[in-house]
């Protein structure tokens, strides 16, 4: 895994080391001769490794050597025997279902990473009596779909069995994993009125003392958001994963707006997808531009026009893009 920061310096990761020391590979051992100098010492380079609890409780693993979700993810399992398909997401730093503290394209080096993991499973029917069913989704960078959020007063707030991170596994029997957390979106929202349909839910495994819980996850201005200043692992789905200096507080507030129109617009929250937003509008001049480049790079998403519009408004003139 090769760590890359922001002014371009480069580790190669992966040779053998001990203790985060190791030799470079392919560099033979001279021996030592009368008169010439003692050989230097192996250069020291620092090796990732990070600390990992199942949620609901296990012994501490350490977990190295990956470059995305999946291959972390992958590791987890590997560490405590369980299928990678057991891990439903992740939580930074706390073993609680809370929202705020969810794993995204970013890690603070000295960050605890704690796995959920599937636990019951339960099926709830459902009318649709307004457009809304007062749900946002996220996934897991995985295959998993999960609940981030519930409307207070909606639909699915009235029902007591569904909770902030089930994870969505089928809709009237059509499995949706592997789908992403848009597609389920928009599969609900293109439900009919006054039909019932059935949702199938896969809850975390939880600890007893977690056990009756069911958390709704408030709106808070620190969601998705890290420690500035921090070195953090930056996770992408294509490309090694990158070392990074920690956003500044303008790209953790700009990241937070177009989190907000991404929930408005398309019933998601991804604080992730968020960043690389922050990042082609801060690039791009105009608001063409910015189309632009979102359509080459996430052309999936098909993001309506008047959304790039205010996303780009949102990043690059602030003061007139808050209401």
């Amino acid at each position: 895994m090769r760590r890359v920061g922001r002014r371009g310096r480069q580790v190669q990761e992966g040779s053998p080391m001990e203790n985060g020391v190791g030799q470079e590979p392919g560099t033979p051992e001279m021996p030592a001769s009368e008169g010439s100098p003692a050989p230097r010492p192996p250069r020291a380079r620092p090796r990732l490794v990070f600390h990992t609890q199942l949620a609901h409780g296990s012994p501490t693993g350490r977990i190295e050597g990956f470059t995305n979700v999946k291959e972390l993810y992958a590791k987890i399992a590997e560490v405590f025997g369980i299928s990678p398909t057991e891990i439903l997401f992740c939580t930074l730093n706390t073993h609680k279902v809370d929202m705020q503290k969810l794993l995204g394209g970013q890690i603070g080096l000295e960050d605890f990473i704690f796995a959920h993991v599937r636990g019951e499973t339960k099926e709830v029917e459902v009318t649709k009596t307004e457009d809304a069913l007062g749900l946002t989704i996220t996934d897991n960078g995985a295959g998993y779909a999960f609940i981030k959020r519930i409307k207070e007063g909606s639909i699915i707030n009235r029902m007591q069995t569904v909770c902030v991170g089930d994870s969505i596994e089928a809709i009237n029997d059509h499995t949706i994993v592997g789908c992403r957390h848009y597609e389920v979106a928009r599969m609900l929202r293109e439900l009919p009125q006054a039909q019932p349909f059935t949702l199938r839910l896969v809850q975390p495994k939880k600890a007893f003392d977690m056990i009756g819980q069911r958390t709704r996850s408030s709106k808070s201005l620190g969601e998705g958001s890290m420690a500035s200043g921090k070195e953090t692992l930056r996770l992408r789905a294509q490309g090694p994963a990158t070392l990074e200096e920690g956003p500044t507080p303008f790209e953790e507030e700009a990241a937070r707006r177009v989190d907000d129109l991404l929930e408005s617009y398309m019933g998601i929250r991804d604080t992730e997808l968020a960043s690389t937003m922050v990042e082609a509008a801060k690039e791009s001049p105009s608001v063409a531009q910015l189309a632009h480049g979102l359509d080459s790079v996430l052309g999936e998403f098909a993001f309506p026009q008047e959304f790039v519009a205010e996303v780009w408004a949102a990043v690059c003139h602030p003061k007139e893009g808050q209401e």
